[in-house]
């Protein structure tokens, strides 16, 4: 289970790939569609969106000539159960616990 912590942690510590995941809470979109408000490549997003897929956050299909992403929400739950044991001694302080993981996973900082 730690691998797979370690996977979708370091898929949600980039923020264009919360923005798609946000993107991705109101329906399911074409890649092409996820592209388009931001200012980067296709193929930039493509590779976020492959990280995305690694870590079970989305899913991808092809429907026709469109490759399609999904929000595959059940990939949250044991991030989720994992964030909750810490709710037991006192509320999750986001941003120390962002800069935890900043030092817990630095060379995945780069990563698109």
């Amino acid at each position: 289970m730690t691998d797979r912590l370690d996977t979708v942690f370091a898929a949600l510590g980039d923020a264009t790939r919360r923005r798609i995941l946000s993107m991705l809470l109101e329906d399911d979109m074409a890649v092409t569609d996820v592209a388009e408000p931001f200012d980067m490549s296709l193929a930039a997003i493509s590779k976020h969106l492959t990280v995305l897929t690694n870590a079970g956050l989305i899913s991808q299909e092809k429907r026709g000539r469109v490759k399609w992403c999904k929000l595959e929400p059940d990939a949250l739950r044991d991030a989720s159960v994992w964030m909750q044991g810490f709710g037991q001694f006192e509320p999750v302080n986001l941003d120390a616990f962002e800069r935890f993981l900043a030092q817990e996973l630095p060379d995945h900082a780069d990563d698109p």
